[in-house]
This record gives structure tokens, C-alpha cells and sequence, in this order.
């Protein structure tokens, strides 16, 4: 009998990631496979429930929803700033990461999404957010 895949094991995977509109955000091949150990939260737990059962050279079409992805996009992850607290020979432009560094000493990066003389507005959302991810996966290799 066929070895499925199951908890604790090390896998091989490859796999194009689109969002709804066919667009391409990550793949991996046979040049670049991805190493993935099942229960060790290396992945999305909605991805690793679909690999589980799977069996070596099995492919399928899977669905996350952007709840079990990156989330919905979050208005309480965008901010507008006063343009003067950019230093004046900085470019802020829309589409620009900017690493920005909060009171409690935290640091995240933030996309600049609108800009005019006055104010910045930053977007602190995964680019990926809110969208539903279609994995055409293949299982490649089963190996513990």
C-alpha cells in the first residue's frame, strides 16, 4: 500500500500560487522545490490539512480562503501621517515600502498607498490580504 502523507512528515512540494485574478504571487518547481515537515506550522494550516492524505506524485487544486491565508485586509493597518515627518530629501511616492518605527520601539513595513502635500497614507497589510489563494500543488516526494 501507498505511503500518504500524514503528521511528521517531511515532503516535497512544488506549486503555483495565483490570487483570483490568474495573477502569479509564488511558485516553486523541480529546480526550487519547497521542504515542508507537516505539523510544524511552516505553511498555512488549511494548506497542510489539503497535503495530508495526499499521496507521492499527487496533484490538486486547492482553494484558501483569505481567512486561513493572510487574513482580511484590516483598515486598523492603515494610517495617515503628516508629510512633515518625512525627512524633506526623502522621496515618498506611492507603491514605496517604507520601514517605519512605532513609540513602543516596534518596526514594520509599510506601503505608501496615497500621497499629497499634506499627508502620507501607509497600508501595514500583507500585499497578499484579503484575496483567496488557489494552490496547484504537487506532492513530489514523501520522505519520512
Amino acid at each position: 500500500m501507498e505511503k500518504l502523507a500524514n503528521k511528521g512528515d517531511k515532503v516535497i512540494i512544488h506549486y503555483v500560487g495565483t490570487v483570483d485574478n490568474g495573477a502569479i504571487f509564488d511558485s516553486c518547481d523541480d529546480e526550487t522545490p519547497m521542504l515542508v515537515t507537516l505539523g510544524n506550522n511552516e505553511i498555512f494550516p488549511a494548506l497542510e490539512a489539503e497535503i495530508i492524505g495526499m499521496k507521492r506524485n499527487e496533484i490538486k487544486n486547492i482553494l484558501i480562503k483569505a481567512a486561513d491565508a493572510y487574513g482580511p485586509r484590516l483598515t486598523d493597518n492603515t494610517m495617515v501621517v503628516e508629510r512633515k515627518l518625512f525627512p524633506p530629501h526623502e522621496t515618498v511616492e506611492v507603491g514605496k515600502k517604507l520601514a517605519i518605527k512605532f513609540a513602543d520601539g516596534e518596526e514594520r513595513v509599510m506601503l505608501v498607498i496615497k500621497v499629497n502635500d499634506e499627508t502620507v497614507t501607509l497600508d501595514g497589510n500583507h500585499p497578499l490580504a484579503g484575496l483567496d489563494l488557489t494552490f496547484a500543488l504537487k506532492l513530489a516526494d514523501i520522505l519520512s
